[in-house]
């Protein structure tokens, strides 16, 4: 069997994979965050923090949650780092510098996952599991239940109410995320992936020196960091460890735990919503243009361009020869459409025009179909947007499920899609100009360019992958990037809470002949455009000096 046309079997099975899931799922996430039940150990957890899971809250109470939430987790993760050295099952690791400490609770606790540190060279077992595991648990719920709060807000009306913030949040950990991770778990171990808590071993001699590995509880880690789009790696190899991601199953098996969810709320979204339609109208879009980048990828990786690219059966360099271009592609869209940042292969290494694929994945908001929660929250802001188009197009105000889209609504979804492209690019042009972050750049000319974009750009969209070029454990890097994650995060989550608030006070339009019908693929095929359209003309310059530049030199 040809790699091309493994590739090409592996895309069909994730394919199938995901839409055997897609109602099931869909209909239980609907079912988690629409019912008025609370399990026991939600309510000990309710009790234990002092939440009332029954108060309706405005979009202030929520936005006041999730900030106080966060806040809380970012202050607890970078003083778990600052004690590592005094904690037990430490490993003999001492405390994380002060300005890499901050980094990393921003990045775990925003969903980015960014590491400018070596995991099995920085972090003992407690910190990994208790701090960082952590995290990747609640930073997923977190994004799920902002895009819950806006689907409350297309589905009340006249109420101003999206729910109760830390219902959703408990929900979100112990009726999905928990059993989902336990399973994915099971499964990876079963694949070979390691779990245990053993200390520093001596592996071998190597040209004079030694090689040592250390234990820990990888495959719980995996599961939650790939289920929940987290991304951070145990290992600095990240998923092209063998210990982490030891065979092309468990490769595949890992993509799938990436795209499972998020391509899933869609589904709940319709349910939520009253029209199933409407969900399979978004979930066509984010699938369009992830089969269409996944296509794109793997066309570029597989050009054959010269004598060693025809040996290796394509452009190898930076890839595990058990995953192939095929796995390796899927993988790095995957990874970079959603907000998850994880990687089995070297993004540096990938040829010109493939690594500015992964940029522009990062570059359209990580929507298709994007991280747990921010994917589907993504995704219904622009799907605003378009309809604003449509209505400025035919001269009729514009309209998504029944919800007038006025002044106020377009303002808002304009500054969401605003920050991020504002943030990566404005310090992108502070690390080129300043003479500091320069000395960081392992490359020179487009594609040192596109290392130093591309960071801020991951950083900015809460992904957390790198090209790997880069030297980021600086503290001009560590701060700056720990900024653009905490700002690239909570501040479009400002917009979108407002939004859902703006929303479920409105009183529902009933439909005319004149009202666009949204469930249709015209609409969908609207939706792609505008997306592709506004992240475009956003970014191409920028494109254009770094990915594009390499790849038609």
């Amino acid at each position: 069997m040809g790699p091309i046309t493994a590739g090409v079997l592996q895309l069909v099975a994730l394919t199938g994979a995901l839409a055997l899931v897609h109602i099931p799922l869909g209909n239980h996430l609907a079912r988690v965050y629409s019912s008025r039940r609370h399990l026991r150990i939600e309510k000990w957890i309710y009790k234990g923090i002092g939440a009332d899971p029954d108060t309706e809250m405005t979009w202030t109470a929520y936005l006041r949650g999730v900030l106080a939430f966060s806040a809380v987790g970012v202050l607890f993760l970078y003083g778990l780092q600052r004690l590592q050295g005094v904690l037990p099952g430490s490993l003999g690791f001492d405390a994380i510098d002060p300005d890499q400490a901050f980094n990393t609770a921003v990045s775990f606790v925003t969903n980015t996952n960014w590491q400018s540190y070596y995991g099995e060279q920085a972090m003992g077992h407690v910190v990994q599991t208790a701090g960082l595991a952590v995290q990747n648990f609640v930073s997923a719920a977190v994004g799920m239940a902002v895009a819950v709060a806006l689907v409350r807000g297309f589905a009340r009306s006249r109420s101003g109410e999206l729910g109760n913030f830390w219902s959703d949040l408990v929900r979100g950990v112990v009726r999905v995320l928990l059993p989902l991770a336990f399973v994915a778990a099971v499964v990876l171990v079963a694949c070979g992936v390691i779990q245990n808590f053993s200390g520093i071993h001596e592996v071998g001699q190597f040209m004079g020196g030694s090689q040592q590995w250390n234990g820990g509880a990888v495959a719980s880690q995996e599961a939650i960091k790939e289920l929940g789009t987290n991304g951070g790696g145990y290992f600095n190899a990240n998923s092209a460890h063998p210990f982490e991601n030891p065979t092309p199953f468990s490769n595949l098996f890992e993509i799938f735990l990436i795209l499972v969810v998020p391509f899933s709320l869609p589904r709940a979204f319709g349910v939520m919503v009253g029209s199933v339609r409407q969900g399979y109208a978004i979930l066509a879009a984010m699938g369009t243009i992830w089969l269409g980048f996944v296509a794109l990828m793997m066309w570029t990786e597989f050009s054959h361009h010269g004598p060693a690219f025809d040996l290796a059966g394509g452009a190898m360099e930076g890839k595990e020869v058990r995953f192939g271009i095929g796995g390796s592609s899927i993988f790095a869209v995957s990874t970079t459409l959603t907000s998850t940042g994880a990687v089995d292969s070297f993004h540096s290494s990938f040829t010109g025009l493939g690594g500015g694929i992964t940029l522009l994945g990062m570059m359209l908001g990580e929507i298709a179909p994007g991280g747990v929660g921010s994917g589907l929250y993504g995704m219904l802001i622009m799907a605003v947007i378009a309809v604003f188009i449509a209505g400025l197009m035919v001269g009729r105000t514009p309209e998504y499920l029944g919800k007038k889209i006025g002044t106020r609504e377009i303002k808002l979804a304009a500054l969401y899609i605003l920050v991020t492209p504002a943030l990566a690019l404005v310090l992108t042009a502070f690390a080129m100009a300043l003479p500091t972050p320069a000395h960081s750049m392992t490359n020179s000319g487009a594609h040192g360019f596109s290392e130093i974009l591309y960071a801020y750009t991951s950083a900015a969209n809460n992904n957390g992958s790198a090209f790997a070029g880069l030297n980021a454990d600086t503290q001009w890097f560590n701060s700056t990037l720990g900024l653009a994650m905490l700002f690239g995060r909570f501040v479009p989550i400002v917009f979108v809470l407002a939004l859902a608030g703006s929303l479920a006070r409105q009183t529902p339009l009933p439909a005319t002949a004149g009202t666009l019908r949204t469930e249709k693929p015209l609409f969908t095929g609207l939706l792609v455009g505008a997306i592709l359209i506004i992240t475009g003309l956003t970014y191409f310059p920028a494109l254009a000096l770094g990915p594009l530049a390499e790849g038609l030199a």
